[in-house]
């Protein structure tokens, strides 16, 4: 079997034992440079995977990642994240790691050569086509990660590998393909890093971009926050102050008007309409601000 070139060996990086500490540093630095570039050749398979992805969870269907070892561990960071930053449900992006949850802290390297649990993963969350399924290896070619990707297509959802390998099983069995070649590691198989940077990138677009498209921001403000404590609260304020051009003091008199709801007090503000008027409007408009402002 041809070795994936995130196994090969570095030439740049064969003496980086010898280095001095700087130069260490400004050796990984430089192949770390490398990252944004293999990502850049790779935006119009990113840009395709994020129109339908969201087309299909407008639809009511879920973004699903699954990976192994740090591809998991991304994917869960990934997933995490997306409730507290645009509020929505835990169950709309999930993230299925070979090994379970117990591997977000702990390797367990084996669980990854499972085909068969990839396969069971995606029966259990009884996958369907409304779904979207993204495949995380760096490698391209690990079990778990081929076995559930394989099992997503079979059940008609869409299916996107993301892999630093072409060509590559995983992207063989996918209907999309992005594949931010990075090159040899600085220490060699060592994926966690440019392979691993590449991939939080990816992941990064691909989210960001799909919660963009459902309306969850306005313009580059998250207005979709909760306001739910302090911090949040402070945050909320100053969304809607950025937003219509208000003072703190305005923007905080609107927010306690429209009941703390940030999308609301901008419809509100921006169309001098009601706080009933502007629900109503966002009711109609799918909850997209820019659409609402336009009834």
């Amino acid at each position: 079997m041809e070795q994936p070139i995130t196994e090969s060996n570095n030439p740049r990086t064969a003496q980086i034992d010898t280095l001095a500490t700087l130069d260490m540093v400004r050796l990984i630095n430089d192949e770390d440079r490398r990252v944004a570039e293999a990502v850049a050749a790779e935006r119009e398979p990113i840009a395709r995977a994020i129109d339908e992805i969201a087309e299909r969870l407008r639809t009511g269907g879920r973004l699903i990642y699954i990976g192994a070892g740090s591809s998991g561990r991304l994917a869960a960071l990934d997933a995490a994240e997306c409730p507290p930053t645009f509020n929505v449900s835990p169950d709309l992006v999930v993230a299925l790691m070979a090994g379970g949850e117990r591997v977000s802290t702990h390797s367990l390297e084996g669980a990854e050569d499972d085909e068969d649990a990839g396969t069971n993963e995606i029966v259990t969350l009884n996958v369907s086509a409304r779904d979207s399924v993204v495949g995380i290896a760096a490698s391209g070619r690990t079990p778990y990660v081929l076995g559930g990707l394989a099992e997503a297509r079979r059940r008609g959802a869409l299916t996107v590998s993301l892999a630093c390998n072409r060509p590559s099983e995983l992207e063989q069995i996918a209907d999309l393909g992005i594949a931010p070649l990075v090159g040899p590691e600085v220490i060699a198989g060592s994926t966690r890093l440019k392979a691993g940077t590449a991939q939080k990138m990816v992941l990064n677009m691909l989210s960001t971009g799909v919660m963009i498209k459902l309306g969850k921001t306005f313009g580059n403000l998250m207005v979709d926050v909760q306001p739910t404590n302090a911090k949040l609260r402070a945050r909320a304020q100053r969304i809607v102050e950025l937003a219509c051009g208000l003072s703190a003091h305005e923007a905080a008199a609107k927010l306690d008007a429209c009941r703390g709801e940030v999308k609301v007090a901008i419809v509100s503000a921006l169309a001098h309409v009601s706080p009933e008027e502007a629900r109503r409007r966002l009711q109609l408009a799918g909850g997209v601000v820019r659409q609402a402002l336009k009834e």
